[in-house]
């Protein structure tokens, strides 16, 4: 009879799962947060995304007495279309392995390393998308393109409530800016000025190329992910998924070559809602 509260493979598996998703939810609701992005739809795999850009024909309102009125026409056009799959990463690790360096070292360390790689991709994939803005807009220094940004971004959502503009920078474009910024004048490494001047929620981001910005507002992104745990899905694998649902994650012991794998489940698909409404910057 084993001892009462005995740790099994199976429990400790699936404490690995939570505690790795935990970590990985941390570092993907912190990005959410810092670009507003609030706005997460769970979908199939496969699904397709298709965004619309409004059409709209006024027609000549100066009608004479008893003519007929001519037709105005409002309408959408199909902007583009995105294809919700998933991404599927594995790792396994040998028991001679987790004999000789140890479990901590040969696994979570190593599932840790698997992670920052895959949180860092989404972020490339995020900045990259971001970089596909259909918008301009540029300035002679830092302080002057953002305002232009700024001023693009109020002219093209005029007629929407939107959310406060949101602009992602190369650090050393920020660098620059503060090594001649009056110092008496500037806090938040020089970011609190363009804050309180335009309400504009700043970040930076070394996959941005030196000299680009990009700017859009917060409702215009949002983030599609393939459903992972319940479903069809949950009925032939146990993903441990965070209170995101963007990633899932198991752990498996596999005693017909004694390995221990780690599989990672993911897929979400960052989108503007108007590709129009992202603002490609450049500083002078």
């Amino acid at each position: 009879m084993p001892e009462t509260n005995l740790t099994v493979t199976g429990d400790f598996a699936k404490a690995q799962s939570i505690d790795f998703v935990n970590q990985f939810s941390g570092g993907l609701t912190k990005l959410m947060e810092l670009l507003g992005i609030t706005r997460r739809t769970p979908m199939a795999n496969g699904s397709l995304i298709k965004t619309y850009k409004s059409t709209t024909t006024l027609a000549d309102g100066s009608v004479a007495e008893g003519e007929t009125i001519p037709l105005s026409k409002a309408g959408s056009v199909l902007a583009a279309t995105y294809e919700l799959t998933f991404q599927k990463y594995r790792r396994a690790v040998s028991a001679e392995a987790i004999q000789r360096h140890g479990f901590d070292q040969a696994v979570t360390d190593a599932d840790r390393k698997l992670l920052r790689e895959i949180q860092s991709k989404i972020r490339r994939q995020l900045v990259a998308f971001l970089g596909t803005g259909t918008s301009t807009a540029s300035g002679t220094g830092l302080q002057a393109a953002v305002a232009n940004a700024w001023g693009k971004l109020q002219v093209l959502f005029e007629d929407d409530s939107a959310g406060d503009p949101i602009m992602i920078v190369h650090p050393m474009d920020v660098s620059d800016y503060i090594g001649s910024a009056s110092i008496t004048t500037q806090n938040a490494f020089g970011m609190q000025y363009f804050k309180a001047f335009t309400n504009v929620s700043m970040l930076t981001n070394s996959n941005v190329p030196q000299g680009t910005f990009y700017a859009t507002v917060a409702d215009n992104l949002n983030i599609a992910y393939p459903t992972i745990s319940g479903g069809e899905l949950g009925k032939a694998f146990s993903f441990t998924t965070d209170e995101t649902g963007l990633v899932g994650i198991t752990h498996t012991p596999k005693t017909d070559n004694l390995t221990y794998e780690t599989t990672i489940l993911t897929g979400p698909t960052i989108f503007a809602e108007r590709l129009d409404g992202v603002v490609v910057g450049t500083i002078e």
